[in-house]
């Protein structure tokens, strides 16, 4: 496994500090996030998803706490729309360039307005996925945050 992505060139180029992470990927997991939590013996709080979705037609990039669930209502407001639903998988990798399992905010083919979980900021350090399946990259969320030009919002059910 590689160890250098589009997601972590991206972070180096921002000039952001992180580490890299590897763990066994399990294909068959029922959530990938949790799993990863788990291999990298994390607090799920600390390890985040990254999902794509769209509010009212457009992408957007949300970040979350693996261990909780996106509200769409609340994703919706953040941007300032109606209507949120998930991305089909299909479109999701279509419009980042990275597999699903492996999708990192970081370095994606196309620059979307992101969101990150106002609640993970309060962690010291975060993992985010880092552009492959079983690859995730360590990090202040704080410089998670300004390196996407993210919004922080409440966006867990």
């Amino acid at each position: 496994m590689s160890k250098t992505t589009r997601a972590t060139q991206a972070l180096a180029k921002a000039g952001v500090s992180f580490t890299v992470h590897s763990y066994d990927y399990d294909p068959g997991a029922e959530r990938v996030g949790l799993q990863a939590a788990e291999a990298l013996g994390e607090n799920p709080s600390r390890v985040l998803k990254t999902l794509m979705a769209e509010v009212d037609g457009k992408p957007v990039c949300c970040i979350v706490p693996s261990d909780r669930e996106v509200s769409m209502k609340k994703l919706a407001a953040a941007f300032g729309g109606k209507s949120a639903s998930m991305m089909k998988p299909a479109d999701a990798e279509r419009l980042t360039g990275y597999h699903v399992g492996g999708i990192s905010p970081f370095g994606q083919r196309k620059l979307v307005p992101t969101a990150i979980e106002e609640a993970a900021l309060d962690e010291p350090l975060v993992y985010i996925n880092g552009g492959q399946r079983g690859l995730q990259v360590r990090l202040a969320p704080k410089d998670a945050q300004a390196a996407l030009k993210a919004i922080a919002a409440p966006l867990i059910a």
